[in-house]
């Protein structure tokens, strides 16, 4: 089973084009809906919630784990990997993220040298996206911005509103004036806000969704590594799980994703209540 594992709704934006690239496999997704922004919390706490996830999931059993949350890929992902992916159990099991390969894309959009990323405080803090994206062009200009606010009103089904999109337009007055060929949303829940992201930013700036990247990547990945891939089970089941409101979870997901899904199941974490 793949899993996918997000701070709240914003992963659905990774789960959707899997579900439309590789139909075949089971998944199960997590929406840690009860501590969601991750952004906010400090990278203590990211961490925490991104082991509870990922024991959980693994218990499930899930074989391969996406932290779709660019949150937690920047802050926990290599630690969460370093503890569980030892030894032997490493070639029964994976953790991934959706950060580098939104790095890669990027760096083969941007034709002047000029990257811009919006995220949550604690991406944009964590400088993981600078890391990645210097590995693979060292004379990438990289500008960021954190929009701390997007995350909450998503969450809210604010984002359609004139003041969510007032403030988005007040985030990125900044990135404009880089004249940057290439944007980054470091954060899946912000493909929620495509149309506005791309009417704010101008026509002539190429925009990567980490979703959907990390969906293309998967299916590479799966290509390149049939060890992993035999080990997925492919009976098409669709599990949803988050830890708090699953009604709102529901009719969330089917109102902006198309998805008709049975109720989500509400769930704990780490004994938290």
């Amino acid at each position: 089973m793949i899993a996918l594992f997000d701070s709240g709704y914003g992963g659905l934006t990774a789960l959707a084009p899997l579900l439309k690239l590789l139909p075949q496999y089971d998944y199960m997704y997590l929406g840690d809906n009860m501590s969601a922004p991750y952004g906010n919390h400090s990278n203590e706490n990211i961490i925490k919630f991104s082991e509870q996830a990922v024991e959980y999931l693994f218990s499930k059993g899930a074989k391969l784990i996406i932290f779709a949350c660019n949150t937690a890929s920047a802050v926990a992902l290599r630690e969460v990997q370093k503890k569980y992916l030892k030894g032997i159990k490493e070639r029964d099991r994976k953790i991934l993220g959706v950060l580098i390969p939104s790095a890669q894309r990027a760096c083969e959009l941007a034709k002047n040298k000029k990257i811009a990323v919006v995220g949550t405080r604690a991406t944009i803090n964590s400088e993981v996206y600078d890391k990645e994206i210097h590995k693979i062009s060292p004379k990438m200009k990289v500008y960021k911005k954190a929009c701390p606010l997007l995350v909450p009103m998503i969450e809210e089904d604010w984002h359609t509103k004139p003041e969510a999109v007032s403030i988005l337009r007040k985030y990125l007055r900044s990135i404009k004036s880089y004249n940057v060929d290439v944007l980054i949303l470091g954060c899946t829940h912000y493909p929620l806000m495509m149309k506005d992201f791309k009417r704010c930013i101008g026509k002539k700036v190429k925009i990567v969704s980490s979703g959907d990247t990390a969906a293309e990547k998967l299916k590479d990945y799966l290509e390149h590594h049939p060890e992993i891939e035999q080990r997925l089970s492919k009976n098409r089941k669709r599990i949803f799980l988050t830890t708090d409101k699953p009604e709102e979870f529901k009719a969330f997901t089917e109102k902006h994703f198309g998805m008709k899904i049975h109720m989500p199941e509400k769930i704990k974490l780490g004994g938290r209540t």
